[in-house]
This record gives structure tokens, C-alpha cells and sequence, in this order.
């Protein structure tokens, strides 16, 4: 890995004692800089009380006490330094120097500080932080400096653990990629899924370590796709080897394959600071960004009238004026909008040149008239400038509500399942071509909301989106082709689900980036609101009325998204566990299913998505989860009955754990819990011990599998008369009554997904 220190982490930053760390490092993670600070603050205290007249005895000591607490904290982080050294190679000798330089500092620090002991700390006889004031400062620089570049090397071995974790999931996407066989792929995924999970884990904390708030939106944006395209590779490529032989199956394919490795690739970006053949980012500018940097300039003026060319303010308006034919150019600008933005423009050309005239008049003779008729053409720009953001806002954003509301339907996406199911090629082209159209539409609005975001991130978010809108449109176009193709393939038709839930999602994404905008400009950044929706708690226990609805702040999203990963990976191993499964109406299989099903939308809610919305929508789901759970244990305990006896204590022990688990769950999911910090731990103990049974899950569904298989051999393992099977048909509930779908709580292809712009702060 070709990287320098000051390509992960370094430092700039300096204290108001004139200590500045090495000009060359620049820290770009929180965890570097948090660090530092305590051995700063310490630092800052020594030299400000060097040049102090009055030296108490009491004040001596406590010199002393802090230059032997600097000295001994740099000993044990320079032990850990040398550590780290010996178990990597490629930078111990620069980790050596490092750990040498600041063990020699702080050892300097120390014996400049001991002074408690003399009577004339003054003296010349005894160098001390009094006497040679200049090499207090000097050890101190040397120390911060020092001290930096190890904790930048160690920051640099995070960055190989990331890159090397990609390396791992791409070696495997490649196996995955070339895979023939369905019993190989199932295998090759379940070690692709632990990979993802370790990537996920190292991204997220990096994520969260970020300083610069644009890199961890783009961060967030990549991880974002690299779990949504996770459960898109899995039904993708399990069409493909269904039918081989399809061609819209392998271009469906080949697309989400591709969109990882642009993702994958994007992080590696992040983490090292680099891109392609030295390229650097240019990100488009923002007709929001360019207003405020005009006005600043604008303003600017009232301070220093020479600061800037006219030929430059001219430039920049220019600039700005260009961006807003993305507007009236746009074949979805209503007319009176751009009509307005029309005369905004050519007013805000007159504005600027009445400013110029006054200003070159200002810079030859400074009156009293001119300056004041310079602050009325300074005021009447800038108000200008405003009105006409305040427009080009109004137009993006009455543009996207009014295409949220009319492709909330989702009347496109139905039509291609019902006529992909039906097998009917020329209806499933008709419907293709509108979702193009669609498509289209929307990335418009992505474009032009883009331009009117207000903040950085919000940008990056909208520039996801458009990526996400262009890529899975004809995604879901290929998907829809290989259904019709293959009518009564399940496969084909649950990897269409796939991608077009994905769609779904991405357009309920929209809804809150919408708000998040209209936050922004509004001055309401920052406001915590609790979104309201169904189920609500009242409606899960009469008892519960006066229980407010409590949603988890992004920061404990971020704590627990490590957790809800692992549990999406977990779903996506049951389900292809129970489709292996020919008997789909078997007992087992529907409770599976549906506690997979109840696991995955516990899942979403990590994520700020989804139909749980409050945490007491997610205690509820957790308690129908474990009695889901426990008529599964009763139904392994009927099928127990038909296995011989060699198989049946393994069974039974397996059902017990599953038993005892589930009753666990329950008690937490129902305990009483007061306060913030209590329920987010009860929010987490639910997600661990659902994760827990999900594991214990994916261990027997392939146990019964096996034993039934076996039976089919003509092994024996079953006796003939099956009873657990009859009383399925008398007590057993179709997935889809809506007794089943209330418990179930959602099944994921009916989800409508509501986002909470997780990606936005990091979960």
C-alpha cells in the first residue's frame, strides 16, 4: 500500500502556546486528534506557567507532577508504538524512530520539570523549565510532533486492515462471479457474507472517525449501495444459474457485480485520500455553494475595496447564471418558475453592474455619499441573489413532492410483476419504457435538488440518488424481461422483487432528503422530530397509551448498525436455506420464513427504515418473533416423532435451545424500561438476542433438511405416518391472511421503505 502518513491522518492543528505539530501532517480522523488533546492541554499548562513570576512550593510540585505524568504516559504509548512496530514490518523503522524521538522528549519534559526539590529552582546550576525556558518549548514541539507521527503510522495499519478486507470480499465476488453450481454458490456466498460483514465493520468505525463531513457522506453512500447490492448479488446470481442460458439474467447480473466494485472501490478512495492516475475530485458546483461564495465577495467590499477584480465578481455570477439553465432548461420547470428565474437572472446582471459602477467610483474617491450608495447597491444585490435562491428552491422542491406523490403508487413496478408473471413480453416492453420515462423524471429531480441541497452532504446524497435512480432502472428492466422469459421461475420472480423494493426504497429516501432540504433552508438543521406512522403503539397493548413513541437518534443507529448487518446476512442464509425446501407449504419452512421475514424488517429499522418506525414498534416485533419462534421449537418437537431414534436427541436439543432462546427474547422485549440510555439498551439486547436465534436458525434448518433428504434416500429416517403435517393443515396460516401479514409485521417484498438518511451521519 503506497500511502504516507499524511495520507490517512495527521496533524495541523496547533495551541494558542504557539506548540504546532509537524507542518507536513494533517489529522483527518477524531480518534488521532482525541488523543492528542490531553497531551496538548498538559503541555499548554508547562508552558504557561514558565514565565509565571510567583512560584509557590505548592505550584512547583504540581509542575513536577505534570511533567512526570507526561513523561510516564508517553513510556506506556510508546510501548504500544514498538509493539505495533514489531508486528509490521513495512513501517518499523519509521514507527522506531517515531517511538525513539518521543520517549527522548518526554524524558526531556522530566527533567526539566524537577524543581519541587530545589530551593532555587532558578538557578543556573540546574537546567530547568525556568532557567532554560526556550528548551521546554523545543522538547514540547518535538514530543507533539513525534507522538503524531505514531499515531498516523498505527492509523495506517487501520487503513491496511480496510484494504485488505476489500481485497478479501473482491477475491470472493470473483469465485462468486464464476460459480456453476447452485450447492457451490450457496457456500462461496455464506464466506462472502462474513466478509462483508468484517468490511462493514472496519468501514463503519472509519465512517464515524472521519473528521471531514463531505467524505463521510461519500462513505456512507458507498456502504449504503455495497448492502443494498449484498441481497441483489444473492438473487441475481442465483437466476443466472438457474437459467443459464438467459441473457437479460446475466446483464442483470454483470450490473450488480459492477455497481459493487465501483463502491468498493470508492471506499479505498476515501480511506487513502487518493484517486485513479492521480485524478483529482471535482465535484460539480452548486447553484446554492456559488450564491454564498458571490455574496460573500459582495459583502466583502464593506471591509476592503481591492480585494477583488470586477472581471472576477462578474465570473462568478456568470457561473451562477449558467447553473440555472438546469432549471429553465428542464423540461419539468413549471412555466411561472421559469419565467421568474428568467427575470431573477437578468435583474441580478443589472444589480452587479449598478454595484461595479459605485465600487470603481468608491476605490478612486472614498465620500461619504458614495459609500453609502455603495451599501444600498451591496444590499439590493445580495437581496436579489437571495430571491432568487429562494426560487430556484421553490422550483426543485415543488417539482420533487409532486413526482413523490405521483409515483407513490408504485403502478409501474406492479404492472411489471403482474405481466412478468403472466409471461407477457409485449405488455412487460410497454411497462418498461414508462419506467424509463420514470426514471428519467426522477433523475431530473435529483439533479435539480442537488443544486438547491444548502450543505455538502446533502449534495452527495443527491448526487447517490441520481446514481442509484440510473443504475437500478434498468436493473429492474432486465429482471422484469427474465421473469417474462421464465413465468414460473420463483427465483426470477423474487429477484424482480428485489430490485424493485430497492426502487421503492430509494424513492422513500427521497421523501426525507426532501425534508432535510427544506430543513436546511428553513434554519432548522439540526431539529430531532419523531416521524409518526403506523403501527403505533397504542395500537399493539390498550395499557400502553401513555407511552410517547421513541425513534433512535442517528448516533445510536450508528451503535447498533454493526449488529443489524449481521442480522440482514443472517436472513438472506435462512432464506436460502428454506428454498431448498421442494414441500414450500412445509411447517417448518413458513415459520422459518416468516421469522426471517420478522428479522429482516428489524433489520430496516437499524437503518431508520422501513415499517417499524419507534422502538416499541420494534419491542412488539420482537415478542411475535419469539412466538413465531416457539411454534417452530412445537413443530420440530411434532417432526421429532417421525426421526428414529439415532437422529431424535439432537433434534430435540436443538428445538430446547430454540425454546429457551425465544423465552429469553421475551422477557427483554416485554420489560419495563425508563429513560433513553435504558431503552436503547433494551433496543439492543432485542437485536442480539434475535441475532442470536437467527444463528441458532441457520444451524437447523439444514439438520431437518438433512433428515428428511435422508428419508428420501430410503434410509428410514422417517416413520410413515406423518401427523405434524395434518394438524398444519388445520392450525396452519397462510403468509398471506392478513392475520399472518399483522404478524409477520411486513413482509419485505411489501415494505414500503421509509428512510431517515442514516447514510447521512453514519450508522
Amino acid at each position: 500500500m503506497a500511502t504516507s502518513p499524511c495520507s490517512s491522518s495527521g496533524v495541523s492543528s496547533s495551541s494558542s502556546s504557539g506548540l504546532g505539530a509537524d507542518a507536513g501532517l494533517e489529522i483527518r480522523t477524531r480518534s488521532v486528534e482525541q488523543t492528542l488533546v490531553p497531551l496538548v492541554s498538559q503541555i499548554t499548562t508547562l508552558i504557561n506557567h514558565k514565565d509565571k513570576p510567583k512560584r509557590s512550593d505548592k505550584t512547583l510540585q504540581a509542575i513536577q507532577r505534570v511533567g512526570q505524568a507526561v513523561n510516564l504516559a508517553v513510556g506506556r504509548f510508546v510501548t504500544v508504538g514498538e509493539a505495533i512496530a514489531n508486528e509490521n514490518r513495512e513501517l518499523k523503522e519509521e514507527m522506531s524512530v517515531a517511538c525513539i524521538e518521543a520517549r527522548r522528549a518526554g524524558e526531556t519534559i522530566a527533567q526539566l520539570t524537577n524543581v519541587a526539590s530545589l530551593d532555587h529552582p532558578e538557578s543556573d546550576s540546574h537546567i530547568t523549565i525556568f532557567t532554560d525556558k526556550t528548551g521546554v518549548v523545543k522538547a514540547a514541539r518535538l514530543l507533539l510532533s513525534s507522538v503524531t507521527k505514531v499515531l498516523v503510522l498505527a492509523d495506517r495499519i487501520v487503513i491496511k486492515q480496510i484494504i485488505t478486507s476489500r481485497n478479501k470480499v473482491l477475491a470472493t465476488m470473483e469465485q462468486l462471479e464464476k460459480v456453476s453450481s447452485f450447492q457451490e454458490f450457496v457456500q462461496i456466498f455464506s464466506q462472502f457474507g462474513n466478509e462483508m460483514v468484517e468490511f462493514a465493520h472496519l468501514t463503519g468505525d472509519r465512517q464515524n472517525d472521519l473528521k471531514d463531513e463531505k467524505k463521510k457522506a461519500r462513505m456512507a453512500a458507498s456502504r449504503a449501495v455495497l448492502e443494498k447490492c449484498t441481497m441483489m448479488l444473492l438473487t441475481a446470481s442465483k437466476t443466472c444459474l438457474r437459467h443459464p442460458d438467459c441473457e437479460s439474467a446475466r446483464i442483470n447480473k454483470d450490473g450488480v457485480f459492477h455497481r459493487m466494485r465501483l463502491a468498493l472501490e470508492q471506499v479505498i478512495e476515501i480511506v487513502t485520500d487518493s484517486r485513479p492516475n492521480g485524478e483529482n475530485e471535482m465535484a460539480p458546483i452548486s447553484i446554492y455553494s456559488g450564491i454564498r461564495e458571490f455574496k460573500n465577495k459582495v459583502e466583502g467590499l464593506r471591509e476592503n475595496l481591492y480585494f477583488l477584480s470586477k472581471e472576477n465578481l462578474s465570473a462568478m455570477l456568470e457561473v451562477i447564471l449558467e447553473h440555472t439553465e438546469d432549471f429553465t432548461d428542464s423540461a419539468y420547470t413549471s412555466h411561472e418558475h421559469r419565467e421568474h428565474i428568467l427575470e431573477l437572472s437578468k435583474q441580478a446582471k443589472t444589480e452587479l453592474e449598478q454595484l461595479v459602477s459605485v465600487w470603481m467610483q468608491a476605490q478612486n474617491q472614498k465620500t461619504k455619499d458614495l459609500m453609502e450608495d455603495l451599501e444600498v447597491a451591496i444590499l439590493k444585490t445580495c437581496q436579489c441573489m437571495n430571491e432568487l435562491k429562494r426560487e430556484v428552491h421553490s422550483a426543485a422542491t415543488s417539482l420533487a413532492a409532486e413526482l413523490l406523490k405521483y409515483h407513490t403508487d408504485h403502478m409501474v413496478l406492479k404492472a411489471l410483476k403482474i405481466t412478468g408473471v403472466e409471461g407477457n413480453l409485449e405488455a412487460v416492453a410497454e411497462y418498461t419504457c414508462k419506467l424509463s420515462e420514470q426514471k428519467e423524471q426522477l433523475v431530473e429531480m435529483c439533479r435539480l435538488l442537488r443544486h438547491v441541497s444548502g450543505t455538502e452532504p446533502l449534495e452527495i446524497t443527491c448526487i447517490h440518488a441520481e446514481d442509484t435512480f440510473q443504475v437500478t432502472g434498468p436493473q429492474i428492466i432486465s429482471a422484469a424481461e427474465t421473469l417474462a422469459l421464465h413465468p414460473s421461475s420463483k427465483i426470477a420472480k423474487e429477484n424482480l422483487e428485489v430490485f424493485c423494493e430497492a426502487w421503492e426504497s430509494q424513492l422513500s429516501d427521497m421523501s426525507m432528503l426532501l425534508r432535510e432540504i427544506n430543513d436546511v433552508f428553513e434554519g432548522r438543521r439540526g431539529e430531532k422530530r419523531v416521524y409518526l406512522s403506523l403501527p403505533r403503539p397504542g395500537k399493539h397493548n390498550a395499557n400502553l397509551k401513555a407511552l410517547k413513541p421513541v425513534k433512535l437518534d442517528t448516533e445510536e443507529q450508528a451503535k447498533i448498525a454493526k449488529l443489524g448487518l449481521e442480522l440482514h446476512l443472517l436472513t438472506s442464509d435462512v432464506d436460502s436455506e428454506t428454498e431448498k425446501w421442494e414441500d414450500q407449504e412445509n411447517e417448518i419452512v413458513q415459520h422459518g420464513q416468516g421469522m426471517s421475514s420478522m428479522a429482516y424488517s428489524m433489520y430496516l429499522f437499524t437503518r431508520g427504515e422501513g415499517l417499524l418506525k419507534t422502538t416499541q414498534d420494534l419491542f412488539h416485533q420482537a415478542e411475535i418473533f419469539a412466538t413465531e419462534g416457539t411454534k417452530l421449537a412445537s413443530a420440530l418437537h411434532a417432526f421429532s416423532d417421525q426421526v428414529q431414534d439415532d437422529d431424535k436427541p439432537l433434534l430435540l436439543l436443538e428445538a430446547e435451545k430454540l425454546i429457551s432462546m425465544c423465552q429469553q427474547l421475551q422477557i427483554t422485549a416485554k420489560a419495563s424500561v425508563q429513560g433513553k440510555s435504558a431503552t436503547f439498551t433494551k433496543v439492543d439486547a432485542c437485536i442480539l438476542k434475535t441475532r442470536n436465534v437467527m444463528t441458532l436458525l441457520c444451524q437447523l434448518l439444514p439438520l431437518c433438511f438433512k433428515l428428511l433428504r435422508k428419508n428420501k434416500a430410503g434410509n428410514g429416517c422417517l416413520k410413515p405416518a406423518p401427523p405434524w403435517r395434518e394438524n398444519r393443515v388445520r392450525t396452519g396460516t397462510n403468509a398471506h391472511t392478513p392475520e399472518r401479514r399483522a404478524e409477520t409485521f411486513g413482509i419485505k417484498s411489501l415494505e414500503n421503505h421509509v428512510a431517515n438518511m442514516t447514510f447521512l451521519e453514519s450508522k
